[in-house]
């Protein structure tokens, strides 16, 4: 009859649709469980991981690794830093930075760094890992890392005290005062090793720390030489004098000359300004003696790290005479 046949034929649908699935039609293994859910600490963008990332933020110091609970990727963050670039990376492994990661692009063009890095990794035994270039990017902040990046660890400063007490002979330390740019305070760290100094002092704040830049502008130098950090850097060359110390504060201004100086052999600790405004007021009231190096009269100043280096050669000098 016409009104038969404007009923859905059930059976024809059936047969070509196939039976509806149901849970009863689920392969065993989509109904097994899936395991106890993750604690509200551990899961990304809940607010119990937030807190605790808070958390984590406020109990870390200045040499703690400040982690990220939960979230996919933050360990080359935890405490790390990645040192990135061909040339950076070649010089840090040839120079034997400490490092416990080499992260490479996934499709990364290959040329005569790349296969040293890849080989120099291999022969320390450092894990060698491909990602993404998205994700390199994202480890990185979005600087420029040509495909490459080694990951750092956190700086391990010394305690000076302890330094001290294992130098045979007259200490030589080298204290920055304010120096800010962590290229600066790898170089002067390269300098003071090449010249013979125990020690290097930072103060802990308004100053660059040993971070990866750091690392890969002493040329491997701050995996030989001690580096400190102290709370107070007046304070701390008050307490060398009492020990015998002569403090000697480099200054363009100053009223002894390189050529004129004459406490080499002793004790000595070599202090360098801020890029900028050189010593500060109460470290330079701190200093025995201020001392400025001869220049012609149209150069104005020299690099800090220069600077450094021009004193530490004429130490060593009477050293090497005395």
């Amino acid at each position: 009859m016409p009104g038969n046949s404007q009923r859905p034929n059930r059976r024809k649908t059936g047969t070509k649709k196939g039976a509806v699935v149901g849970s009863g039609g689920q392969r065993r293994k989509a109904l097994e469980g899936k395991g106890p859910t993750p604690k509200a600490a551990d899961r990304y963008k809940h607010k119990a991981n937030r807190s605790a990332a808070a958390a984590a933020r406020r109990t870390s110091g200045p040499d703690k690794p400040r982690a990220t609970p939960g979230r996919r990727g933050q360990g080359t963050r935890e405490g790390a830093e990645l040192l990135v670039g061909r040339n950076p990376v070649v010089e840090a492994l040839r120079a034997d930075i400490p490092a416990s990661a080499l992260f490479l692009a996934l499709g990364v063009d290959v040329d005569e760094r790349i296969n040293e890095a890849v080989q120099t990794a291999g022969d320390r035994g450092l894990s060698i890992l491909e990602v993404s270039r998205a994700e390199l990017d994202r480890m990185t902040g979005g600087v420029l890392h040509q495909g490459i990046g080694l990951k750092v660890p956190p700086y391990a400063y010394a305690d000076l005290p302890d330094v001290l007490a294992s130098v045979d002979g007259p200490p030589l330390v080298v204290a920055l005062d304010g120096v800010t740019d962590p290229r600066n305070l790898g170089a002067v760290v390269r300098s003071a090793a090449a010249f013979g100094a125990h020690a290097v002092v930072l103060p802990e704040r308004r100053a660059a720390g040993m971070t990866a830049t750091a690392w890969r502008t002493s040329a491997g130098a701050a995996a030989r030489l001690p580096v400190a950090r102290v709370t107070n850097l007046t304070r701390t060359l008050r307490s060398l004098q009492e020990q015998g110390f002569t403090v000697l504060g480099l200054d363009a201004d100053g009223e002894v000359s390189t050529d004129s100086l004459e406490v080499g052999a002793e004790p000595v600790v070599i202090v360098v300004g801020s890029e900028g405004r050189g010593l500060s007021r109460l470290v330079g009231e701190a200093c025995d003696q201020r001392v400025s190096i001869p220049m012609t009269n149209d150069t104005e100043s020299l690099n800090a790290s220069v600077a450094a280096a021009v004193l530490l050669a004429e130490v060593a000098r009477q050293r090497r005479k005395g």
